[in-house]
């Protein structure tokens, strides 16, 4: 009996770090409008192909989640990668991922609101959002991205730019910046 108060101890505490974890993994991007929603990774390689990311090249992926992003940017790519994420739980991830991966020398995260981010230095940005946070994100883009960085977009599209290429398959879109502007609405269903 002596010895199994102690066991049951460290399991509900063990239960409790992992539940808290958990909660924070859900919670703290739920709150800023964007659950953590991780993607296939051989859509994240065609999304990077689709940019035409290169070696050296600085890569931005606002709300990077898990890390994946960076890591195939850094290993398979070899760009310096940099992850914006809110979520505190996401962002030790994303370093422990780096890590593992062995390319935490070119891949640093940041914890913050991707909305406020410092982008100026990027060449390409990732962004894997909905079209309701993608145009909150249009005018901070435009007013921090240099002419001809690249912004690539998994699963929904800026509503008021015009994108230079689509993969239709894997729903991506590719932008270059300065972008185009709609100037009527898209027929197709991609807005």
């Amino acid at each position: 009996m002596g010895r199994t108060a102690p066991r049951m101890t460290l399991l509900y505490l063990l239960a409790g770090i992992f539940l808290t974890l958990a909660a924070l993994w859900i919670l703290i991007p739920a709150l800023y409008g964007l659950p953590s929603v991780p993607t296939r990774h051989d859509r994240l390689r065609a999304a990077l192909r689709l940019a035409d990311l290169k070696a050296g090249e600085a890569f931005f992926d606002l709300g990077c989640g898990d890390g994946r992003t960076l890591v195939i940017a850094a290993r398979e790519f070899g760009a310096f990668a940099t992850g914006v994420e809110i979520g505190p739980v996401q962002c030790l991830v994303s370093v422990g991922n780096a890590i593992r991966n062995g390319v935490r020398s070119k891949v640093r995260v940041t914890r913050g609101n991707f909305y406020r981010a410092d982008v100026r230095a990027a060449d390409v940005v990732f962004v894997y959002a909905t079209t309701r946070e993608l145009s909150r994100l249009q005018t901070h883009l435009e007013s921090q991205l240099r002419n001809g960085a690249r912004v690539v977009t998994v699963g929904s599209n800026f509503p008021d730019w015009e994108p230079v290429k689509v993969d239709r398959e894997n729903l991506i879109f590719l932008y270059v910046m300065p972008p185009y502007r709609r100037t009527v609405e898209p027929a197709d269903g991609l807005k």
